[in-house]
């Protein structure tokens, strides 16, 4: 029987050899820096995989949990496939100066890279390690990018980042073929937006819980993909899929229940003063300097002549600011957590605010007057004061 030679290592890789234009490389690298994993304890999460095929380049980049697959136009000379260091080649790539980058796989998963007379060379891995991703199905409905992204800003602040309340570490997405929305709590303050807009195809009602870095990632596919896009939404079993163009996001679907928010939207707050979304941030900035700063609570107290915004703490002192606004209900006082406050502002459109209140016990809900597009509702649990 005769031996046959051993395999050297030189033929057993798949050489793979492309150039790209910085620019067009350093578009993608900067899509997939939300889902790379900096610190993980498996080494290949750190890196994308490249995948030269045709005319393009497709760049994939997982945590497991999350992961983006995106791509560009490139000039191939040897197709093939190898994973490079994801934040090593993003530093790099921003650091060379404009024009054509040649890559090159070469032995041992090395991966050299030409700029003009410039030459490095970065430690790659197997690409038989990268995780396999799961494939798209057909999509369900199409889904307004703007829509989307201005849902997920209005809704992601309110997300608990309390690990062990799992079911509130994202929000719930409510599809209907009439309506879009969003509504995100961590059991101390709601936030809700919805919006009319027809879902064609889609005859029933679709609940989907996002988790919070998945809804940060969708904002940014959203707002790259330009204000009259749409994105493709589709879903399996444990995941879901949102593709803009040649960028698709798939997201693990976090499981659970979610709870019964309508049960918590207030149905009787009848005592309600309307403000100036400029104003009442200002004042409760300036007021929450001088408020606990572990409670950050502050006080509202309404009457006739206005609103009171009051705080105090043994540490730093006390402030109080009069708005002069019309009221006509029963006085009431109330205390909230001021950051609370200040997300819901920060996010709600310019101009006035309506604040609805029941009493001191009852939760309060704010809603913007101005952007009549979307039902836009934030309920806020009171404080002791």
């Amino acid at each position: 029987m005769t031996a046959t030679a051993p395999v050297s290592a030189r033929e057993d890789y798949q050489a793979m050899e492309f150039s790209v234009t910085k620019s067009a490389l350093l578009n993608e690298l900067n899509t997939t820096q939300g889902v790379v994993e900096r610190k993980t304890t498996i080494p290949i999460l750190s890196n994308i995989l490249v995948e030269a095929k045709g005319s393009r380049l497709t760049i994939t980049a997982t945590d497991l949990e999350l992961s983006i697959r995106t791509s560009c136009e490139v000039k191939i000379k040897k197709e093939g496939a190898g994973t490079i260091p994801a934040k090593k080649l993003l530093e790099l790539v921003r650091l060379l100066p404009e024009g054509e980058i040649k890559f090159r796989l070469l032995e041992n998963h090395w991966v050299e890279i030409i700029s003009d007379k410039k030459k490095y060379k970065l430690v790659g891995m197997a690409r038989e390690n990268f995780p396999a991703l799961p494939a798209m199905p057909h999509p369900l409905v199409k889904l307004p990018a703007a829509t989307l992204q201005s849902l997920i800003a209005k809704t992601k602040f309110a997300i608990s980042m309390e690990e062990s309340r799992y079911t509130l570490n994202g929000g719930l997405l409510i599809l209907k073929p009439d309506t879009i929305a969003m509504v995100a709590t961590d059991g101390h303050r709601l936030a809700l937006a919805e919006t009319s807009q027809k879902l064609s195809g889609l005859n029933g009602e679709v609940k989907v819980l996002i988790p919070k870095k998945a809804m940060d990632e969708v904002e940014k596919l959203s707002s790259t993909a330009g204000s009259d896009a749409q994105l493709d939404f589709a879903k399996d079993e444990s995941h879901l899929f949102f593709q803009a163009g040649h960028r698709l996001l798939i997201s693990r679907i976090l499981t659970g229940q979610f709870p019964n928010y309508e049960a918590v939207l207030p149905r009787e707050n009848n005592k309600t003063v309307v403000i100036e979304r400029s104003e009442l941030c200002d004042a409760v900035r300036r007021v929450s300097q001088l408020a606990d700063q572990r409670s950050h609570a502050v006080k509202l107290a309404v009457s006739n002549e206005g609103i009171e915004i009051s705080a105090s703490s043994p540490e730093y002192g006390e402030a109080k600011e009069n708005i002069e606004k019309e009221y006509a209900g029963d006085p009431i006082a109330i205390g909230f957590n001021s950051s609370y406050m200040l997300d819901f502002l920060a996010a709600a459109a310019d101009g006035p605010i309506s604040i609805e209140l029941k009493d001191e016990q009852s939760a309060g809900q704010m809603r913007p007057l101005a952007d009549e597009s979307y039902r836009y509702r934030y309920i806020i649990m009171p404080m002791r004061i």
